[in-house]
């Protein structure tokens, strides 16, 4: 009885670990205030205002920069 307990709670105790490490692996970053002035460059910034792409429309015959032709 007690060594089941026992099992169980080390179980248990385990899970909350691995929440624990989950959760503080997959937290974001802290964000640092720069003190020089020099513009930021933000990558997902210029995506914001594009819609979604839809994988059932055909795909545009114009050479477009979205999907480079691969040879």
């Amino acid at each position: 009885m007690l060594s089941t307990l026992l099992v169980i709670g080390g179980v248990l105790v385990g899970l909350l670990v691995l929440l624990a490490v989950i959760v503080s692996l997959s937290a974001r970053p802290a964000t640092t205030t720069r003190t020089t002035g020099a513009p930021r460059s933000s990558t997902w910034v210029t995506d914001v205002g594009r819609p979604h792409p839809d994988a059932w429309s055909p795909l545009s015959t114009g050479a477009t920069s979205e999907m480079p032709a691969v040879r």
